[in-house]
Formats: structure tokens, C-alpha cells, sequence
């Protein structure tokens, strides 16, 4: 199941948006936990989970300090 979690980082991808990362979230809070779909005694705790990981991995993406990419000289 996490394998489908695509990388939200340049080069990789562009134009991340909210929900791709809400969608990473969901996809690996479900791997950990278990469930695809909590019972409703869970649901709160699931959902609390997915925000938190959405939140990390927006600062992580934030965060990141990627190389830039080089240039090619001019041939003379």
C-alpha cells in the first residue's frame, strides 16, 4: 500500500498541492494502523493521525534545502 505514495519533492513532482499531501497522509496512517477505514470508536483518533502527518510533511517539504540543478557550460 505505501508503495503507490508517490515523492512530493522537486524534481519529482511539481505543483503539490493540499491534497496530494493529505492523500500521502491517508495512505500511510492506513499501512501503520491497519485499517482502510476506521471504526467510528477510531475514526477520531485516525483522522488526528492523518492531520499530523500532513502537517509533518508539509514542514518537511518546506524544510527541504534541495541542490540546484547545474548548468551546462557553453561549448566555445
Amino acid at each position: 500500500m505505501c508503495r503507490s505514495i508517490k515523492t512530493l519533492r522537486e524534481p519529482y513532482s511539481s505543483d503539490v498541492t493540499g491534497d496530494d499531501v493529505r492523500a500521502a497522509a491517508l495512505q500511510y496512517v492506513r499501512k501503520i494502523s491497519g485499517f482502510r477505514s476506521p471504526s467510528a470508536r477510531n475514526a477520531e483518533a485516525f483522522e488526528r493521525a492523518v492531520d499530523a502527518v500532513a502537517a509533518a510533511t508539509q514542514a518537511l517539504l518546506g524544510d527541504l534545502e534541495l541542490k540546484q540543478p547545474s548548468r551546462s557550460r557553453p561549448h566555445p
